[in-house]
């Protein structure tokens, strides 16, 4: 069987995931790499055996046999990345969140129309077995009408740093880096409805402490002794969809609790749930109130996750399978995004077209 042969696009921290992922494919041939900083590129390349290294995007592009890439980069450079390869005539999947803009994502989505290439945009939280135990009670409408939500993604000492802080490179915080996994998880979740409006804060008090004599759990590879921090700290926002149903999102990197928190709880009228390691479903039975916590491991496995959006990518490439994670549901979560930090600005409600 022929094996499609993959590029990388950025060789930072994030990348390891996906070339990890594609080595445990056995349809794929991980071909080159491709990162503005040689010292970092030719590592990854001494690491994982590959030796066509490139620092000029364009002259990867160029090899003919080559047919898809990741774009793992910082955020701002995933549009002009993505572009390139597309027009190109590369299939892509390009990390999340999918630009810095909505108008740069829409520019993403027609590209990938015009010269009739995948774009799969890469919200991996999707592929997790906390989703697939979601989406099979709902099939059955256990849950009901889902009206409201909660989810929470919340650091007390995690600003990555490097181009993390820098707003220049990533567009925002921990709204753009970590808000993005669960704003997404929930759309998803509840079946993809539009947002209509967004009320939202963000706070800059604590930025990234770098006082803090405790080591951070996760530094980017682009982390300096010189680096700025322009981003929030903390976002907070309200998100409406057409549906009727609400969103409450919170995201931080820095932030005065007693220890990190990642919580996503969905509200319906037949029954409500709690997704952590088990899936808790709070109801009613026999007119009595009851917790149910289900049998079933939905802990998030981070390479497992990984493997399976991979797999998903790769399955579309060589059959044509419907992709999951569509251009279009890209654009609509930077629709949300920009909206939040507008909201932040104005202190208004932003009303999304």
């Amino acid at each position: 069987m022929k094996k499609i042969k993959v590029g990388i696009i950025g060789t930072g921290n994030i990348s390891r995931s996906h070339m990890d992922s594609y080595l445990n494919n056995p349809s794929v041939e991980l071909y080159a790499l491709c990162d503005i900083d040689e010292g970092r590129l030719n590592a990854a390349g001494k690491e994982y055996g590959i030796d066509k290294l490139y620092t000029n995007l364009d002259e990867m592009l160029a090899l003919p046999e080559l047919d898809a890439v990741s774009v793992t980069t910082w955020n701002s450079a995933h549009a002009p990345c993505a572009i390139a390869a597309l027009n190109a005539g590369k299939h892509v999947l390009c990390e999340k969140p999918m630009a810095t803009t909505v108008e740069d994502a829409k520019a993403m989505e027609e590209a990938a129309k015009k010269n009739g290439k995948l774009l799969m945009i890469g919200f991996v939280r999707r592929f997790g077995d906390d989703m697939k135990l979601l989406k099979d009670f709902q099939s059955v409408d256990y849950m009901g009408d889902i009206y409201y939500t909660k989810a929470t993604y919340l650091r007390r000492n995690g600003n990555p740093m490097g181009w993390y802080g820098d707003k220049a490179r990533s567009g925002g915080g921990p709204l753009i880096d970590l808000g993005v996994h669960v704003i997404d998880f929930v759309r998803y979740a509840i079946g993809n409805p539009k947002p209509v409006s967004v009320y939202g804060a963000t706070f800059r008090k604590l930025f990234a402490r770098e006082n803090i004599k405790t080591p951070k759990a996760y530094v980017s590879a682009s982390a300096t002794d010189h680096d700025i921090c322009d981003v929030e700290d903390l976002a907070t926002a309200m998100v409406r969809f057409d549906n009727g149903a609400v969103l409450q999102i919170e995201a931080s990197f820095s932030l005065n609790i007693e220890k990190d928190e990642g919580k996503i709880q969905l509200f319906g009228s037949k029954a409500g749930v709690t997704v952590g390691d088990t899936l808790k479903f709070i109801s009613e039975v026999n007119d009595y109130m009851a917790d149910v916590e289900i049998k079933a491991n939905s802990r998030m496995d981070f390479d497992k996750i990984f493997r399976s959006e991979i797999d998903h990518f790769v399955d579309c490439v060589i059959n044509g399978t419907e992709c999951r994670n569509p251009a279009k549901d890209g654009v609509e979560i930077m629709k949300i995004l920009t909206a939040i930090y507008k909201s932040a600005e104005t202190g208004h409600e932003v009303v999304i077209e």
